[in-house]
């Protein structure tokens, strides 16, 4: 591989914050009861880089069969986005990131590309000093496809140049979308998930490091 641009997801990739949305999903649904906590749960950990927003309708659709306005999904992300915050501002590294991101964001083009919404990865990222080793902090309303693409299309990519670093199906959903490379950041919660991926895969950045043989 001859890699010079990263997709970095956020949550699970940069920080070991998945399970601060996981507890944040449950407190919010738990006033409906506990089952319908642990389906939101289940559904939340299953499909990891959904956004939010679109998480609210279907747990509302589907679980308490009630249509909801855009209004109250917004009142629901604002809900949610106070509980979490601080949470995923406050939650440890990922082992080496900080140490890859500062050591290599000279040699690589570096973007983040999350389900977390825009105004609030960029408050995230300004707040853990971050900021300044991307080019571009990316989330939601778009997906991750949109992202891709358009970061691609933007900056004239070369797609076999680009690796994408995720930890949910909706981030190799897109580098496959995007004929990218993708690796895999192993966490407790998706070795379910990813049980028959068979392509590269890290734990820490120190491994990753040695993926793309830039010691």
């Amino acid at each position: 591989m001859n890699i010079k641009n990263i997709f970095f997801d956020f949550d699970g990739v940069i920080a070991e914050s998945v399970s601060a949305k996981t507890e944040a999903f449950e407190e919010m649904y738990l006033p409906y009861g506990k089952d319908i906590a642990a389906k939101v749960v289940d559904y939340h950990k299953l499909h990891g880089g959904v956004s939010r927003y679109e998480k609210f309708k279907y747990f509302h659709k589907e679980f308490l069969n009630e249509v909801i306005s855009q209004g109250k999904v917004d009142e629901l992300a604002i809900q949610f986005s106070n509980i979490v915050l601080d949470k995923v501002i406050n939650s440890e590294e990922v082992l080496g990131a900080n140490y890859f991101i500062e050591k290599y964001h000279t040699k690589f083009h570096f973007w983040v590309i999350t389900g977390t919404p825009t105004k609030e990865i960029e408050v995230i990222a300004e707040k853990r000093k971050l900021t300044s080793f991307f080019i571009g902090l990316h989330g939601s309303p778009n997906n991750k496809r949109y992202w891709t693409e358009n970061l691609i299309e933007k900056h004239k990519l070369n797609r076999d140049e680009i690796i994408f670093l995720g930890d949910a199906t909706t981030d190799m959903d897109a580098a496959n979308f995007s004929k990218t490379h993708f690796a895999l950041r192993e966490n407790d919660e998706n070795k379910e998930i990813f049980k028959n991926y068979k392509g590269l895969r890290f734990k820490d950045f120190y491994q990753l490091e040695k993926i793309l043989n830039i010691i």
